[in-house]
Formats: structure tokens, sequence, C-alpha cells
């Protein structure tokens, strides 16, 4: 029997793809928003594409708002853009 892959949905493009592929954006008591490269810190976590295109349009449609049901504010989706630029 094959192996499940987990899906997860881009809150940019809303593209499913495996969770390899993605990069989870991650909401903590501690450290409010940041990007978690390993996948295995606590917290409410987001997926999106290693893609500035998917963070901006994630930006406009305030993905990151809705998937942590909160404001979430401008400086945050830049410094976000920033680190998955370094990604690229």
């Amino acid at each position: 029997m094959a192996k499940k892959i987990p899906l997860r949905q881009c809150i940019g493009c809303g593209e499913m793809k495996s969770k390899k592929e993605m990069i989870r954006v991650l909401r903590t008591e501690e450290q409010g928003i940041i990007l978690d490269t390993t996948g295995r810190k606590n917290g409410r976590g987001a997926y999106i594409c290693p893609n500035p295109d998917c963070m901006r349009s994630a930006r406009k449609s305030r993905g990151l708002d809705r998937a942590f049901k909160m404001a979430v504010p401008d400086e945050i989706y830049d410094s976000l853009t920033k680190e998955i630029e370094l990604f690229e």
C-alpha cells in the first residue's frame, strides 16, 4: 500500500501541495508570527509556497489573518516576504 502524502493548502495561491514543498508560518504565544523551517514547533500553523508571489496574494487576500483568526500587521507580512525571498 502506498504511503499517504500529507497535503496542505497554500494561503496564497490556494493550491494543495505536499507539506515538504511548503513553508510553515507559525503563530506562537511567545514569539508571535514566525517561519517554522523545521515544521515541528508548537503553535497554530499555516502553509505557504516558497514563492514571493504567493506571499503577495496572501497579503492581498489577508490569508494569514484568516488562518490565525487575528489581524496580522503589515510589518509581519514584510518580514515574512523577505525571509521567503532568502529561501529561493
